[in-house]
């Protein structure tokens, strides 16, 4: 059986919730991947366009700097990577998670909250950006996921 890594990225508490529950039901070890800098409401204000989640989405080079590091990354052959999608992408510092982290020869599962966007792009992106990855899949999942959600797709 695959060791399991969920990290993810909450920056208002839904991906928090949903990352705990896909932990749960796969048995897998939880990671937040933390800014050094929390973000605030307002630096989460996309109607400002000089809104920090704003200035980082409008430059792909932004690389917001991660608080910790996975200390044990080679335990796990199965990555997931939960996020909040945010202009149709996942947000910049799950960049510098993956940039940051040795994910060659990993099943690299994504999953995404969103009040209605796809994850789609994102996965996209990120798959074609890492192209010497292997994503495997990503999932759109409402804050009341259930455990077959889970269970079909990643196990």
């Amino acid at each position: 059986m695959s060791k399991i890594l969920v990290s993810f990225f909450s920056a208002s508490g839904v991906t928090r919730g949903v990352s705990q529950k896909v932990a749960n039901i796969t048995g897998g070890d939880l990671f937040e991947i933390e800014p050094v800098n929390k973000y605030t409401s307002e630096d989460l204000n996309w109607n400002n366009a000089n809104s920090r989640s704003s200035v980082e989405m409008n430059n792909p080079a932004s690389r917001p700097e991660v608080k910790n590091k996975v200390s044990n990354l080679s335990d796990y052959d199965t990555i997931l990577i939960g996020f909040p999608v945010w202009w149709d992408l996942a947000p910049r510092i799950v960049n510098t998670f993956i940039e940051e982290n040795n994910l060659e020869n990993k099943k690299i599962f994504c999953f995404a909250t969103s009040g209605g966007s796809s994850v789609n792009n994102s996965f996209n992106t990120l798959k074609n950006t890492y192209s010497n990855l292997n994503f495997v899949s990503a999932k759109r999942f409402s804050s009341n996921v259930s455990e077959n959600d889970v269970t079909s797709w990643v196990i």
